[in-house]
Order: structure tokens, then C-alpha cells, then sequence
């Protein structure tokens, strides 16, 4: 990390001692597979194939290969290679043909998607429409309970035309529905193996064991094995409907170190660290025969305030912190420049950001005043909650910095990953550092879950906002069919977002890999997914 000359930077290295440890943070470790007694090859690179096997350093496993049952990026990572959605994302954040090789909207609350013919799963077994209804059926199962249910919870009716024509009926009209069933929530199962799931939960089974036991999809890749804790590989599929992938197998492999990642690149254990810290970007950068692969992203970084808690319920309070950090030294000092900074939740690659939208300003001395006015002139003692995450403990301790300057002491907390999430959704917070990725590239995705009044706790609006105008203009804008009157909405939300100040928007982190210079054609896009089909591996 380069040490800033800005004063309020250089308190960070005084105060480090000052972290209170609620716990010792860690991923979650969740999943269950026996692995093939083949498993995996000990050294990377030993394919016999076109591409041989790639070995790729994850800082955490998967927690399940159900896309219907998980919803963190590990999970993702593997599960886009196994199944495939009817609609995907090209580089540019573009809607294009998946599964589904057509859609349209019918009427104000009727899509019809019409479906790929030719294409088989893993088993063997037919993709159709009957397949489509089955897996969003269970997206919404309540039984089932997936945490992705809320992409899909305006879907009243699941209509089977023909075998390879499907209509989707809404409760009322919802613009977003394809960049939704872009979403690898929306990735389908063989029905095969659906009906056995719902045959183990009948039996006492928990939801999605069954999937993740043996994942079947209809992808470029095959599930091989999983030995959870250590490493998950997939085989290629060379009965694949469109063109095969070039690796014979490709392993995610579990390394919590950051720096142990960095050495399984430099002994070629491993050819992908991912993440990669940007405090590390130098020492790969000065490697020969390893680089760093940049991805700029749909990602929000920030700091949320819980306004349902004295003294955040006062919008007046949450603007007088949001001023007194300075996010271009964060972005600088502690992401080493990686990324750009938030003006706002969307980034500028969602559809709905506006680009003439204006921030609250870097400005001490103003936020005193503002604090001053909310009735706290001599400040307020608070607590700040991070999980163990590099970059994140770093943002707490600056922070802390910057909000004793202005009479705020915040005591900072460390939570384990899994007590974090659950203790946010509850409200037990008063500021927390998290992250939201706008997956679906439309500007629904960054605002409805996180500052709807519906969506409190989980969902994703953990900073419990509640605002009926807002809660309408979200509404209407995601209910508009026409693209110019959305937009025009969102730049109205996020003109509120701006004076409510329900989080300081940090910075839009640019995603960073590092990578073996005998890995070519890989690519990350804007949503942390790792592209793979095209990749070779130079052997």
C-alpha cells in the first residue's frame, strides 16, 4: 500500500491497534461432494486435450452448485460454466441470445422467449419449454426458499406455448425481465434432476443437496468432482450445442492466502489468482511471465449508514459523514487507484446512470456544521462493522481517522463473514462496509433491492431506508416500457439518493487478476464472472 502525504491518511498507521475483534472473520465453508477417485492432477497444465487444465486460485469454495440455491460470486464463478441462462451478456453489458434465441414483449405484462432447439444436458435429457417452467417454478418455490427469488417474483405465470416457445406473465409491466433472465440466477437445470431434488426433499433432504451433488446443466463444461474446502473440477463437454471449450478441465481451487495465491502463480501451481490484491499488483506486474488482467466493473464499494438508528435517522448526520471521508484517498491508497469514484450507486456501464448527477463533496469542514445543525456540535461515539476482508479493515481504519477529525469516534468491529450478513439484515448495525454488483446491467438491479422500503434486511437494503417517493419513482422506473422515461426516472432517484445519503458511495473497484502469461483469451466481465470458453492454455 503507498503511504499518502494527506495528514488524515498517515493517522491510519496510529490507529490500527485500535480494532475491537467481535470475531475472527472467515468464509463460510458449505457445500458437500465426494470427489472422483480420479480427481484432479497434482501440477497444473497436465491436460491431454487442445487447452490441458487450467488451476484457478479462489480465495473461497463455492457455498453451492445450485445457481437457483447460492448467490455469491465463487459459486457463480463455477456455476456459469455448468449452466446456461436464455438470455446472456456480451463485454459490453449487452443483452444477446442464450438458451432462448428470440424474445418479445407481447402486451404490458406478457414476454415470449423463443427457445434454442437442439440443445441437450449433461444426462442426456431435452432442454424445452417444459424445462424453462420447471426451473422457474422452483426459483419461486417458496419450499425451496432461493435467495434469487427476488428476480423473478413479479412472474405470476409460467406458460408453455409449444415445446420451444415460453411466455412469462407479470404482475404488472417489468422492462427488466431479459437482463433478469441474464442473471446466472436464472441458469437451468436438467428437469431430470430438478424432480429428483424435489424426491430428496420429500425424503427430509435439504434444498438444492441433490443439485449440488451432481450438478447438471447444459454448459460448456461438465461437473467432475468436488472435494469441499480444497478444489471443484469440471470436465469439458464435447457434445456442447455450440462451439466446445478449448480446455480439457479447468480446477477452482480453494486458497484463502493472498499470499500463498501469489506463489502458486510464481511456481505455476496455479495459472489465475483471484482475486488479486492491489496492494500485489507490483510484485506480479515485476514477474516475468505473469500479468494483470484489469476489468473495470458494475460493482459498488461503500459505506452504509442504518437510518432506522439515532442519530443516522437524521439525513443531516448521514451527509456530514459521507462528507468528512475523502473516497479519492481511499480509491488511491488503499485500492492502489483501482477503480473510479461513486457518485452514486450505478455505475457507468448500468443502464439509468447519469452521468451529470452530482455527488456530496469531500468537505470537512462543512460536515461539522451539518452535525452542528442535526444537534450533535461535540459529535457522537458509534460503531463501525467490517468483515476480514484486506481492503475493507483498511477503509474502517481510515474512516475512523477522518471521523475523529470532526468530533466522531467509531469504534470499529470485525464480524465473521457469515454473523455479518445475518447481523446486518437484522439491523443490528449502525455503519457497515459492504459491496453490490448490478449483475443484470440495469439500473433496477443497483436501486430497487437496496433502497426499496420492501426490500429491508436480506433482499438488500440493509441501510433500511424508507422513503414513499422514492419507493414510487422505483417502482414506476422499473415498471416503464419505454427507455427514455426510465432514464429520466432513474436521474430523479438518484438525485433523492444523493440529498438522503442512506451511504457514501466509495468507488466502482476495478476487478483484478493475476495471471500466467501461457493462459490467453481469458477475460472477467464487468460482474466478476471469468469468462472460460475461449481460454488455451500454452503448454
Amino acid at each position: 500500500m503507498k503511504i499518502s502525504k494527506n495528514s488524515l491518511f498517515a493517522m491510519i498507521l496510529g490507529l490500527v491497534l485500535a480494532f475491537t475483534l467481535a470475531a475472527c472473520a472467515s468464509e463460510p465453508d458449505e457445500g458437500a461432494q465426494t470427489p472422483d477417485e480420479d480427481g484432479a492432477s497434482e501440477e497444473a497444465g497436465e491436460g491431454t486435450g487442445e487447452g490441458g487444465e487450467l488451476v484457478i486460485a479462489n480465495l473461497s469454495d463455492a457455498v453451492a452448485i445450485d445457481p437457483h440455491g447460492s448467490n455469491d460470486t465463487p459459486s457463480s464463478n463455477v456455476a456459469y460454466n455448468i449452466y446456461e441462462s436464455l438470455v446472456k451478456q456480451d463485454e459490453n453489458m449487452e443483452l444477446q441470445p442464450g438458451l432462448a434465441e428470440s424474445w418479445e414483449a407481447i402486451d404490458d405484462t406478457t414476454w415470449e422467449f423463443k427457445l434454442r432447439e437442439g440443445v441437450t444436458f449433461h444426462d442426456g435429457s431435452e432442454f424445452n419449454a417444459d424445462v424453462v417452467k420447471a426451473n422457474i417454478e422452483r426459483i419461486l418455490d417458496p419450499e425451496v426458499a432461493s435467495p434469487r427469488s427476488f428476480l423473478y417474483d413479479m412472474i405470476t405465470e409460467v406458460n408453455v406455448i409449444d415445446p420451444y416457445t415460453v411466455q412469462f406473465v407479470t404482475e404488472y409491466p417489468f422492462a427488466p425481465l431479459p437482463a433478469h433472465l441474464a442473471h446466472n440466477g436464472g441458469g437451468m437445470i436438467s428437469g431430470e434432476l430438478i424432480a429428483a431434488d424435489y424426491e430428496a426433499m420429500e425424503a427430509g433432504e435439504e434444498p438444492g443437496s441433490v443439485i449440488s451433488a451432481g450438478p447438471i446443466g447444459t454448459g460448456f463444461f461438465k461437473f467432475d468432482s468436488w472435494n469441499p474446502g480444497t478444489e471443484i473440477r469440471l470436465v469439458r463437454n464435447d457434445d456442447y450445442w455450440g462451439e466446445p471449450a478449448k480446455l480439457d478441465s479447468v480446477v477452482f481451487k480453494v486458497v484463502p492466502e493472498d499470499l500463498t495465491r501469489i506463489s502458486e502463480l510464481e511456481t505455476g501451481a496455479s495459472h489465475v489468482s483471484e482475486p488479486l490484491s492491489p496492494a500485489d499488483v507490483q510484485r506480479i506486474e515485476s514477474t516475468d511471465g505473469l500479468h494483470v488482467n484489469r476489468q473495470p466493473s458494475v460493482a459498488l464499494t461503500y459505506i452504509g449508514f442504518n437510518a432506522e438508528k439515532e442519530p443516522f435517522d437524521n439525513k443531516l448526520v448521514r451527509q456530514a459523514i459521507s462528507m468528512a471521508i475523502d473516497k479519492d484517498s481511499i480509491i488511491e491508497n488503499i485500492y492502489d487507484g483501482a477503480g473510479v469514484p461513486a457518485i452514486g450507486p450505478i455505475a457507468p456501464d448500468v443502464f439509468g446512470y447519469d452521468e451529470n448527477a452530482t455527488g456530496l463533496e469531500y468537505n470537512p469542514e462543512r460536515a461539522k456544521e451539518l452535525l452542528a445543525e442535526a444537534g450533535y456540535p461535540d459529535g457522537f461515539s458509534t460503531t463501525l462493522w467490517t468483515n476480514d476482508d484486506r481492503e475493507r479493515m483498511d477503509i474502517a481504519t481510515f474512516t475512523q481517522a477522518a471521523l475523529a477529525e470532526i468530533g466522531v469516534h467509531a469504534e470499529i468491529q470485525v464480524v465473521e463473514w457469515g454473523a455479518y450478513l445475518d447481523q446486518t439484515a437484522n439491523g443490528d448495525h449502525d455503519m457497515f462496509i459492504l459491496g453490490w454488483t448490478t449483475v443484470t446491467g440495469d439500473g433496477d438491479y443497483g436501486m430497487y433491492p437496496l433502497f426499496h422500503s420492501s426490500n429491508f434486511g436480506e433482499p438488500g437494503n440493509r441501510t433500511f431506508l424508507s422513503n414513499p417517493e422514492l419507493d414510487d419513482l422505483l417502482e414506476q422506473a422499473r415498471q416503464n416500457p419505454d427507455p427514455d422515461e426510465r432514464l429520466e426516472l432513474y436521474s430523479q432517484i438518484q438525485e433523492i439518493l444523493v440529498d438522503e445519503a442512506p451511504m457514501l458511495y466509495i468507488h466502482h473497484q476495478e476487478y483484478l487478476l493475476g495471471v500466467s502469461d501461457k493462459v490467453k483469451n481469458l477475460w472477467q466481465d464487468p460482474t466478476r464472472i471469468i469468462r472460460l470458453q475461449d481460454v488455451v492454455l500454452e503448454q
